[in-house]
C-alpha cells in the first residue's frame, strides 16, 4: 500500500484514495489494478463499513472507493455519514449489475457515481480522476431513474425555454445559460462524463468544469443531477 508522499515542486499531488471492500480477494485485485498509477496514492483499506468510516475520519482521503454490499453497516449508510461529516470527500461506489436500486439510494445519499466490479484498471483510474475533479460517473439508464425520482410531484413544464417563469417574466440576463452551457447540460443529461464531453466538443476538461460551475451558479444548484433536473423543469433541455 502506498503512503501519501509530498508532491515535487511543479507537479500535481496524487489523488489520495481509500478502499473499502469486505471480500479480501476482490480487495487485493482492486489494489493490484490501482497500484502503479502515479496519479493515485492508496492511503488505506478496510474490510468493513465501520472500520472504513473510522479510518476515513482519520485519514480524510480525496476519494473513497466503497463496496455497496457491505455487511452490517452498508455502503449506503457509510455514504450518508461521510457526506454529512466530510462533504469534500468524493465517493465512488463499487457494485454488481443487479444492485441498481441500491446504487440509486447511494447516489441520492451523496455518492458521485458507481463502477461495476470487474471494471478495467484504466476505466477505474479515469473514474477516480473524474469524481475528484467534481464530475460524476453515472450510466444514462440510472441517470434517467434519478431524474424521475427528483421530478416526482413536479408539474411537467410547458414548452419553451422560460416555462418556469410566470407569464410576462423572463429569466434575468445573468441567469440565462449560454448556447454552449445548454449544450453541455444536454450532454450530461445523457450521462456523458466530463472527459467524454470534452472530447465530443473539442474542449479541455478544465473548460468543461468551468462551464459546469457557471451552470450550477445560474441554476442555483450544487451538482449534476440537480442541474439536469432544473434544466428539464425550465424546459431548457430534453430527455
Amino acid at each position: 500500500m502506498d503512503t501519501p508522499d509530498a508532491a515535487s515542486p511543479g507537479t500535481t499531488p496524487p489523488i489520495r484514495v481509500f478502499v473499502v471492500e469486505d471480500q479480501t480477494k476482490i480487495l487485493k485485485n482492486q489494489l493490484k489494478l490501482l497500484e502503479g498509477h502515479p496519479e493515485l496514492s492508496i492511503v488505506g483499506t478496510a474490510l468493513s463499513g465501520e472500520t472504513g468510516l473510522e479510518e476515513v475520519r482519520r485519514l480524510k482521503p480525496d476519494v473513497l472507493l466503497l463496496d455497496l454490499g457491505l455487511p452490517r453497516m452498508s455502503g449506503i449508510d457509510v455514504t450518508r455519514v461521510v457526506k454529512a461529516e466530510m462533504p469534500q470527500i468524493e465517493i465512488l461506489i463499487f457494485t454488481i449489475f443487479d444492485e441498481e436500486d441500491k446504487v440509486l439510494e447511494a447516489v441520492k445519499a451523496g455518492a458521485s457515481g458507481y463502477l461495476l466490479k470487474g471494471t478495467p484498471a484504466d476505466k477505474m483510474v479515469e473514474a477516480i480522476k473524474e469524481v475528484h475533479q467534481g464530475g460524476t460517473v453515472i450510466q444514462p439508464s440510472l441517470a434517467r431513474r434519478l431524474l424521475k425520482h427528483f421530478r416526482v410531484g413536479e408539474a411537467p413544464p410547458a414548452p419553451g425555454p422560460t416555462s418556469s417563469q410566470p407569464p410576462g417574466r423572463e429569466e434575468p440576463e445573468g441567469k440565462k445559460l449560454s448556447a454552449r452551457e445548454t449544450e453541455i447540460l444536454q450532454l450530461i443529461a445523457k450521462g456523458v462524463s466530463n472527459s467524454e464531453a470534452a472530447g465530443m466538443l473539442t474542449l479541455s476538461k478544465a473548460t468543461i468544469r468551468t462551464h459546469l460551475e457557471h451552470i450550477y451558479r445560474k441554476l442555483e444548484v450544487t451538482n449534476r443531477v440537480e442541474a439536469v433536473t432544473e434544466g428539464l423543469r425550465k424546459g431548457l433541455i430534453q430527455m
